[in-house]
């Protein structure tokens, strides 16, 4: 079974000292940055979903954190020090369920192919004594010669997403807590609610009490399950802006199957209109 899109923290550090390796922090919030430069894993260098890995619009057209032209995409990887030789390691300080998997679906989809999400994230590698840093980090530049012109994964827009809602042929997975999916609570976005005939498979559900991925054998088991003998083409998932799907999708190609549909736009795009 394919297991290659997560690392450890013990087999991070067996690799530290390798001269490909390439760490990348991707935690958000209003102080990320602060916050990086004050604590980070050793050698990470810091990269800014909202300037690196969004270009950021109109929420109506496109949601809150549309993905940047892939043109822009690949010379931001040359900014950051990737080459195709490059191994890279991303966390964040949500399990990877944050800007981490997107950073790891956006290297998935230019083609890049070794690139992994550290299992358990920043707090789990600190908690097993994993080397820390302060300040700020940078690698050279590099320039990064991608072989496509276009994302290599699958997405679908807001009009393939409507026809999807009327066909139950599809199933359009909503990732977000069940509070939100719900429309219980809403925090961010203006509307609360979800889309018609989605189902809800939080993101949470991937992890086990630790913070950690359930084994690919597990996750391989639940999905199977819910996913009913539909194929990849016909499986849509989202969740507020594009970001916190990923988390699944990575969980997804860590267990195994192919890696279906992304609603960039999701809720955020999809409440406004």
């Amino acid at each position: 079974m394919k297991t290659n899109s997560i690392i450890n923290t013990d087999e991070l550090y067996q690799i530290s000292n390798d001269e490909d390796l390439r760490i990348f922090d991707v935690r958000t919030g209003p102080n990320a940055n602060q916050a990086y430069e004050n604590k980070h894993l050793k050698n990470a260098v810091f990269v800014d979903l909202n300037d690196d890995l969004a270009e950021i619009d109109d929420p109506k057209n496109g949601g809150r954190h549309p993905l940047p032209k892939f043109s822009n995409f690949i010379m931001t990887l040359g900014k950051l020090g990737i080459d195709k030789d490059s191994e890279v390691v991303i966390y964040d300080d949500k399990n990877g369920a944050n800007a981490g998997a997107r950073f790891w679906w956006m290297l998935k989809a230019a083609g890049h192919q070794n690139v992994r999400v550290l299992n358990g994230g920043l707090q789990f590698a600190e908690s097993q004594n994993y080397p820390i840093s302060s300040g700020n980090k940078t690698y050279p530049e590099t320039e990064y010669i991608s072989e496509f012109k276009d994302w290599q994964l699958p997405q679908v827009w807001i009009n393939d997403v409507k026809i999807a809602t009327e066909n139950p042929e599809f199933l359009i997975v909503d990732v977000r807590e069940s509070q939100r999916y719900q429309g219980i609570t809403e925090p961010i976005d203006l509307i609360a609610g979800h889309i018609s005939n989605a189902e809800n498979f939080p993101f949470s559900d991937n992890l086990d009490e630790n913070g950690l991925f359930k084994s690919p054998e597990i996750l391989h088991e639940k999905y199977t399950e819910f996913f009913k003998n539909r194929n990849s083409d016909r499986i849509i998932f989202h969740c507020g802006s594009g970001v916190t799907a990923c988390h699944s999708l990575l969980a997804l190609d860590y267990a195994g199957f192919e890696i279906p549909n992304l609603y960039v736009g999701s809720w955020s795009e999809w409440s406004r209109n």
